[in-house]
């Protein structure tokens, strides 16, 4: 799962090319599937099948069941065995690989790391002025290569999800080295997010720092005094903000006064959509047809709907999104629930740090997902597969507790 990680993030194939015949990403997850499939039938153990690995199993259950009424049955098919069949596969790897605190703290610091070369590239690219035109008005930088970061809003949006997990490194710390380290990390992502002068990057940047500065503060301790440098350090620095930076966020409060029209296009596709749904509650256009359903009401503008939950609404209907809707608030509830237990217990502060930073990161893609097309994709299997493992491992932890006492 390590190797898998850095091969999704770091995208290594993209630089070497001698790498894609490989299919290193399909390996490193096979191996890690076929591994634990080993372990758990030599030790005679159970796989774990939680109420949210049900339900995400029945969510591809209907994705297949509704494939033959696709408006495009073949491209339903390609988007759910070379996308979505993936994401369940790595969200069910995940819940079942973390069952230690150790393999949570470790997976969790290579994500960080992993961080460093998407932030620094996306700062090279504007230091070096590497955009690409949006339009005569906003100029922004190319994104990272290929793969899950490849789009410039995608590269804003993965460096969110993963922040709160730098943060928890940070406030876990026991060394200055590490500390200063998790700081660099800290200061070069949020300047990444800032220099792709994404709207949405803007809003999950937003929220990570409004939950933790109300956390941190109402804590004791040292907790409380990172909360202030916090917010020290964002006032100093707002001078550093690029020019049009605030100009760009404020289209988000006002759709019209967005001088690309990219607002305006996507509150069209989002009326559009609704709709649609509107037309077909059960039975939708079909896995990743979205496009196509939004061509037949509004045009066809070939551009599919900036919003998870309505791209699940179109595609598998009211059905499909009422599944993923229960799928994001059962692995929510879980961390939210394990936060509120590790709470009372400061010998478990590490945990407590990493629990409290996934939830976080679940709460960033609830609001991302207003204005991203990536139903499909990795982003939120992955941080609930690992926020489903966090969960587990806080149970047992304080299952062993209670026993001890």
């Amino acid at each position: 799962m390590i190797v898998f990680t850095c091969i999704l993030l770091i995208n290594p194939q993209a630089w070497v090319p001698a790498l894609k015949p490989l299919r290193i990403a399909f390996l490193s997850a096979g191996l890690a599937a076929g591994s634990l499939l080993w372990e758990r039938w030599r030790e005679r153990k159970a796989l774990g099948l939680t109420r949210e690995v049900v339900i995400c199993f029945a969510l591809l259950a209907w994705s297949c069941m509704t494939v033959p009424l696709s408006y495009w049955p073949g491209g339903s098919v390609a988007t759910l065995t070379d996308e979505y069949i993936k994401a369940v596969i790595v969200f069910w790897l995940l819940a079942n690989v973390i069952v230690t605190e150790r393999r949570l703290a470790v997976l969790t610091t290579v994500l960080m790391l992993c961080t460093i070369p998407l932030a620094i590239m996306a700062v090279k690219n504007y230091a070096s002025g590497t955009f690409i035109a949006e339009s005569d008005v906003v100029a922004r930088i190319a994104g990272y290569g290929q793969g899950l970061s490849a789009n410039l809003n995608d590269l804003a949006l993965m460096l969110n999800l993963l922040l709160p997990l730098s943060i928890a490194r940070l406030l876990s710390a026991k060394t200055t080295w590490v500390r200063a380290l998790c700081a660099a990390v800290i200061a070069i992502s949020v300047s990444a997010v800032v220099v792709t002068f994404s709207r949405a990057g803007f809003l999950g940047l937003a929220a990570i720092s409004v939950l933790y500065f109300l956390r941190m503060i109402r804590r004791r301790g040292g907790d409380r005094m990172w909360a202030v440098s916090m917010l020290l350090v964002a006032l100093f620095s707002l001078p550093l903000i690029p020019a049009n930076y605030v100009e760009r966020i404020s289209t988000v409060t006002s759709v019209d006064s967005d001088p690309t029209g990219s607002s305006q296009a996507r509150w069209r596709d989002i009326i559009a959509a609704g709709q649609f749904v509107g037309q077909h509650p059960i039975i939708g256009a079909g896995m990743g047809m979205d496009v196509l359903a939004l061509n037949q009401v509004r045009g066809a503008k070939w551009v599919q709907v900036h919003n998870v939950y309505l791209e699940y609404a179109v595609d598998l209907g009211l059905p499909g999104a009422t599944l993923f809707l229960l799928l994001l608030f059962g692995v929510f509830k879980g961390v939210w629930v394990s936060r509120k237990r590790l709470a009372q217990m400061p010998e478990h502060r590490d945990l407590f740090l990493l629990v409290e930073a996934l939830e976080t990161s679940l709460i960033v893609f609830a609001i991302s997902g207003f204005f991203y097309p990536i139903a499909y994709d990795l982003f939120f299997y992955y941080i609930g597969g690992l926020a489903l493992g966090a969960s587990a491992v806080t149970r047992h932890t304080l299952s062993l507790a209670n026993q001890s006492s």
